[in-house]
């Protein structure tokens, strides 16, 4: 197996046991509000977050995903120089979750994925001659954690129900998806440039801009899009599965959406006009002045 492994965890002193299980596995669990140790894993966080963690949790705060970027994460490189992900940042100054309260988790109906999972890990896994990923889970025991001496079994499926992890994680398959298959082409899909870097950050996270940009002349000029696929991407949901499919088509080449016939010759005649344009202006201008500092200039500020 390659890429998000149990040997190779995505956290540096991960408390994950180097032991996959299946759905079928029952593990000894329960977290509750009278329990000893409750909120202690709030108080030193290391979320991150998938694209749908960000949408509900943006329209549960009543802001776009612009604001909430700025004031709730920082971004990490999920591999050096690669693909960027998020993660939830901490109160100023300090570990804790911006959302712990006394009462416990204050956005709880809309909590992330990895607050919903735990203490179960979601393993991801691909081999390189594979199209679709494997999916494992893994237990994490934190010597904080005292949810495991409660007398309660379960299996990890029944868990997941319990918790309501079965939309989140059809609804972050397409985003883990990406992930995976960026990691397991390694060096055959090149170097990513930093403006497909920035359209996978946007298109993941950023999904209020991401609608801006659907809406813009450039991507108008360049990709067909009918009417009833525009009004579908009013919804964050639908913009959010669109902006994956849209990303396997330009990170890995998949047929998704209909590029114009003459939609490279047309940017190239604008780009060409811009700079027959900028030509233009500086032969107005003329050459810059070349006065030194110490002598009088015209175009020092005050003179």
């Amino acid at each position: 197996m390659v890429d998000i492994k149990i040997e190779d965890p995505p956290f540096p002193g991960s408390p994950v046991v180097p032991q996959t299980i299946e759905g079928d596995a029952v593990i000894q669990f329960r977290c509750h509000k009278g329990i000893d140790c409750f909120n202690a894993c709030c108080r030193n966080i290391d979320i991150s977050l998938t694209p749908y963690d960000v949408i509900r949790l943006k329209k549960r705060l009543g802001m776009s995903s612009g604001e909430f970027l700025v004031k709730y994460t920082y971004p990490y490189e999920m591999e050096k120089g690669g693909i960027a992900g998020i993660k939830l940042q901490p109160i100023e100054g300090g570990t804790a979750c911006q959302f712990m309260t006394e009462e416990g988790c204050s956005v709880y109906e809309d909590r992330p994925t990895a607050c919903r999972y735990y203490p179960v890990a979601l393993l991801s896994l691909r081999r390189q001659d594979e199209y679709t990923d494997r999916t494992s889970y893994a237990l994490v025991k934190e010597a904080h954690c005292h949810g495991h001496f409660e007398d309660r079994k379960l299996t990890v499926d029944e868990y997941r129900k319990e918790q309501g992890l079965e939309q989140y994680d059809e609804l972050g398959r397409g985003w883990r998806q990406l992930i995976l298959k960026k990691k397991s082409s390694g060096p055959t899909v090149g170097k990513p440039s930093q403006r497909s870097l920035q359209l996978f950050f946007m298109a993941c996270y950023d999904v209020d801009q991401f609608r801006e940009f659907i809406k813009s002349p450039s991507f108008e000029d360049v990709y067909e899009l009918d009417q009833a696929t525009r009004d579908k991407l009013e919804d964050d949901v639908e913009l959010m599965l669109f902006g994956q499919r849209f990303l396997a088509q330009v990170m890995f080449g998949d047929t998704f959406l209909t590029v114009r016939p003459d939609a490279y010759e047309r940017r190239a005649a604008k780009k060409a006009e811009r700079e027959a344009r900028l030509d233009e202006i500086a032969e107005k201008i003329g050459p810059l002045p070349t006065t030194p500092p110490d002598q009088d200039d015209p175009y020092r500020s005050g003179d």
